[in-house]
C-alpha cells in the first residue's frame, strides 16, 4: 500500500518509526516544558491563573502536549510541515535577529505608551514561565488552527494547488493570536485604543513570519523565534522596565 492511500493511523505509525529524531526532539521539548510547569506550579500555584483560569496547569499543559503530538504527527505524516530538520538550523539563526528586532520595537513602544507594571511574570520565574507558555501558544494559536484549516481546505479543494491552500491557511491563522490579544486587552479597559490596535498589528506580523518559518523550516524554528522574542520583550525588558518606568 502506498503512503498516500494508507489509513491515517498507519501513516502516523510509519512517520514515527521513520522520523525518530524529530519525535525525540519533540519529546525532549515537551518534557522540558512540563518540567518547567511543575516547578512553577509547586512554587506558585497561582502563576498561570490569568492565562488559563482555574484549570490545573499540569493538566492543561499535559493536554496541550498530547494535542501537539497528535497535530504535529498529522502535519508531518502528510509531509506538509516538519517538527525538526537538522539542515534547517541556519534558518533558526537567520531569523533570530528578526525576532530580536520585533522585541526591540515593542520595547520602544512601551517607553512611549507604558503598559501596566504587572504585565509580565517577574524574573527569575519568567525564565521558566515564558518557554512553557510559549509552547502552549504555538500549539493553540498556530498548530491547531493550521492543522484544522489544512485538513478542511485540502479535503474540499482537492484539485487546488497545495501551495495556494497553504498561503490561505497561513494568512487566516496569522489572525488568531492578534485577535485574541486585542480582545483581551480591550476587555480589560487598561489600554488606550491606539495601543490595542498597534499590538494587534504587531502580533499579526510576528504570527505571519512565524508561520512562514514553520512552512520553510520546522516547528522548532517557529518555537525558537517566539522564545527569542520573549527573551527580549518579556524576560529581559520585563525585568528592566520596572526599574526604569515605574
Amino acid at each position: 500500500m502506498s503512503h498516500k492511500n494508507m489509513p491515517f493511523v498507519g501513516k502516523i505509525v510509519e512517520t514515527i518509526s521513520g522520523d525518530r529524531l524529530q519525535y525525540l526532539i519533540l519529546i525532549g521539548i515537551s518534557l522540558m516544558v512540563f518540567g518547567f510547569v511543575g516547578i512553577l506550579y509547586f512554587s506558585n500555584s497561582q502563576l498561570f491563573q490569568r492565562f488559563i483560569g482555574r484549570i490545573n496547569p499540569l493538566i492543561a499543559f499535559l493536554f496541550v502536549i498530547v494535542l501537539g503530538f497528535i497535530l504535529l504527527s498529522f502535519l508531518l505524516s502528510q509531509k506538509w510541515f516538519a517538527i525538526y530538520e537538522k539542515e534547517n538550523l541556519k534558518g533558526l539563526f537567520r531569523f533570530s535577529s528578526l525576532a530580536a528586532l520585533f522585541g526591540i520595537i515593542m520595547i520602544l513602544v512601551d517607553t512611549k505608551i507604558i503598559f501596566p507594571a504587572d504585565m509580565n511574570i517577574l524574573f527569575p520565574e519568567s525564565l521558566l514561565f515564558y518557554p512553557a507558555i510559549g509552547f502552549l501558544a504555538e500549539i493553540l494559536f498556530h498548530v491547531l488552527p493550521l492543522a484544522i484549516l489544512l485538513f478542511i481546505l485540502n479535503s474540499i479543494l482537492k484539485n487546488a494547488d497545495f501551495g495556494n491552500v497553504v498561503w490561505i491557511c497561513i494568512l487566516i491563522v496569522s489572525l488568531v493570536e492578534p485577535i485574541y490579544q486585542a480582545m483581551n486587552m480591550a476587555s480589560s479597559n487598561r489600554y488606550p485604543v491606539g495601543a490595542v490596535i498597534y499590538v494587534g498589528i504587531h502580533v499579526f506580523l510576528i504570527s505571519f513570519f512565524q508561520l512562514l518559518i514553520f512552512r520553510k523550516y520546522d516547528f522548532i524554528s517557529m518555537y525558537s523565534f517566539r522564545l527569542v522574542y520573549y527573551m527580549f520583550w518579556h524576560v529581559g525588558w520585563g525585568y528592566v522596565r520596572l526599574r526604569l518606568l515605574f
